[in-house]
């Protein structure tokens, strides 16, 4: 019975993906995107991604920047993180039991796996070290296992905090240390019931006293009930020291990637709006986290446009639906964020880069590359500029993915490619 649903499946995804009707539809992107009208179907269009090797490929970057492969043969990285002394840790794993709900969530787990590792996932934290500054990380190994889906990473005040998909946890650090001394502690338990939506995104505030963990959906919108939703699409606040939480900000749908931007203290997150609106609808995001602020998920998007999906309606809350600052484009799946410094370069100097995962559902695939958002007195100020791109290629062979990307004070841009199962280093030609 499993292999006929899956034969089915399978079936109609390729007719579905050879399907047309979008077109080259120009993705809106920006602070005040056009939004479309919404496109319901019983299916939404899909596009297998068919994944090829890198061979002697890599990335393209920007004239004046070169990219290296510094670790490969990983079990799925998703997020990285530069310790004090250029140590990378690198997450590694994969989460998620939700069951599928209908027919169209069997074919849609069929297209996501197609375009996905079949490496299975390490549940670990894997050091990398560069001893000598050469650009060559001649040491790989594993700082910590036996983890829980490993997904957001933190440090401060000789902490090293890790987002498991069912707790936050962290380890005691000392400068240089390779290996983890012992079990990790847990901070406190975040919800993994169902864990539609698995990944648990981690930022830090600069004093170290106050950690932010982004929660997903457990649902695109609200399917399964509201009762599943309790403590999910939303931001966390939590007391480093003794793991008393609250929510932070609420109506995040997916928030994937939490980054502090430096100049001003601000949280910013990159956010996995919902889906079967049409494939110019919603737009995934980049904003900042306000302190109390409601994003709309589900009862609206981008603002106060209505989703009547959503049952019953709450027309008091989308009265104070707060609008995203700035669209990535609709189905990008954006899962990594972090902030320029001067030492990228002057085109680069200050904005933020954000890695797109790339789409499942469009006919015409966006995403699948990593793009720099400039910035001017911390707000977003400008049009989106492409830095790495060729994760898929104009064959439509699929070579990466990009999830974490992370900003090391080198001057150089960690990529974690979870297709690949390899970690990128961008830096400037000397």
């Amino acid at each position: 019975m499993k292999s006929r649903i899956a034969l089915t499946a399978l079936s109609m995804a390729v007719l579905l993906s050879a399907c047309g009707g979008e077109g080259d539809a120009t993705q809106a992107r920006g602070p005040d995107p056009k939004l479309p009208e919404p496109q319901r179907s019983l299916l939404p269009s899909m596009k297998i991604a068919e994944p090829v090797a890198w061979g002697d490929q890599k990335p393209t970057v920007p004239q004046g920047y070169e990219v290296t492969a510094i670790a490969t043969d990983l079990k799925i990285p998703r997020q990285t993180l530069v310790l004090p002394n250029g140590d990378i840790l690198v997450a590694e794993g994969r989460g998620g039991n939700a069951a599928k709900l209908k027919p169209k969530d069997v074919i849609a787990s069929v297209i996501k796996a197609k375009g996905n590792t079949q490496v299975k996932g390490g549940n670990r934290l894997t050091l990398l070290r560069d001893a000598d500054g050469d650009g060559t990380y001649e040491l790989k190994t594993v700082f910590a296992e036996n983890l829980n889906a490993p997904y957001g990473l933190a440090f401060a005040n000789g902490k090293l905090y890790v987002a498991n998909q069912d707790a936050l946890v962290r380890f005691d650090y000392q400068d240089g240390q390779t290996r983890a001394s012992g079990a990790p502690v847990k901070v406190t338990d975040l919800p993994s019931a169902i864990n539609h939506h698995w990944t648990k995104s981690l930022a830090i505030s600069p004093d170290g006293r106050s950690l932010y963990v982004g929660i997903g959906s457990n649902s695109n919108i609200t399917e399964r009930g509201m009762e599943v939703e309790i403590d999910r699409a939303m931001v966390w606040q939590i007391d480093a020291e003794t793991g008393a939480h609250r929510p932070f900000a609420t109506g995040l749908r997916n928030p994937t990637a939490l980054k502090i931007e430096p100049g001003s203290g601000q949280l910013w997150a990159v956010v996995n709006e919902r889906d079967e609106l049409g494939p110019d609808l919603v737009p995934d995001y980049l904003t900042s986290v306000r302190d109390g602020a409601f994003y709309g998920w589900p009862y609206s998007y981008w603002g106060q446009n209505v989703d009547p999906r959503a049952q019953p309606q709450d027309p008091q809350k989308v009265a104070t639906a707060v609008k995203p600052d700035y669209s990535l484009g609709s189905h990008v799946a954006a899962l990594g964020v972090d902030f320029s410094i001067a030492a990228m370069g002057e085109k680069f100097a200050e904005g933020a880069f954000v890695g797109e995962h790339g789409s499942w559902n469009r006919d015409q695939p966006v995403g699948y590359k990593v793009i720099f958002v400039p910035f001017s007195n911390g707000r977003p100020s400008g049009e989106p500029v492409d830095f790495a791109t060729g994760f898929r290629g104009s064959d439509g062979k699929t070579r990466g993915r990009p999830v974490g990307v992370t900003v090391d004070p080198r001057g150089a841009l960690i990529i974690a490619d979870d297709l690949a199962n390899t970690v990128w280093r961008v830096t400037r030609k000397q």
